[in-house]
């Protein structure tokens, strides 16, 4: 028997998984779309759809996009024969884009680092504390590199078994 979609359900997914997200600091209209593109059969979206479904209009979906795009979470493409734009995840799961691929955990250490140089070397509290956070993420980064790669392989036993 076929299951079919509960559209309902699939609206009170999206604005959960939005709440959630946002409630983690995501901003949350971006979060809105990364739910509405996430659960969307269709290869893409445009803005005006992506609207729709959310009951906003393109022009929150165009600032959103572009929060996301920034992130790698969502790719750009052109609707062929239209001057429009459709919106669509990366192929890659868009938490390898845009977390580990994008080095999100390196920018971060990299940025303490500048902390670090900023109150003069880790000797002081804040030095030491800043310290401590640049190699955290350094160690997150890296680790999360190695997940992923446990994940794919993971990810391509499953679809060939």
């Amino acid at each position: 028997m076929e299951e079919r979609r509960d559209e309902d359900a699939v609206r009170r997914f999206v604005e959960h998984f939005a709440m959630t997200l946002s409630d983690l600091g995501f901003p949350r209209m971006p979060a809105r779309v990364l739910a509405a593109l996430t659960v969307a059969d269709e290869p893409g979206l445009s803005a005006g759809q992506i609207g729709e479904r959310l009951g906003v209009s393109p022009a929150a979906v165009s600032g959103a996009v572009r929060h996301l795009m920034q992130l790698q979470f969502v790719v750009r493409e052109p609707v062929p024969g239209s001057r429009s734009d459709r919106y669509r995840l990366p192929a890659d799961p868009w938490f390898t884009a845009g977390m580990v691929r994008g080095g999100v955990y390196k920018r971060f250490a990299d940025i303490i680092e500048e902390g670090v140089d900023a109150v003069g070397d880790s000797s002081s509290p804040a030095g030491m504390r800043l310290a401590e956070m640049h190699e955290f993420y350094l160690f997150i980064q890296d680790g999360m590199l190695e997940l992923l790669e446990r994940w794919e392989k993971f990810r391509a036993a499953r679809q060939d078994g």
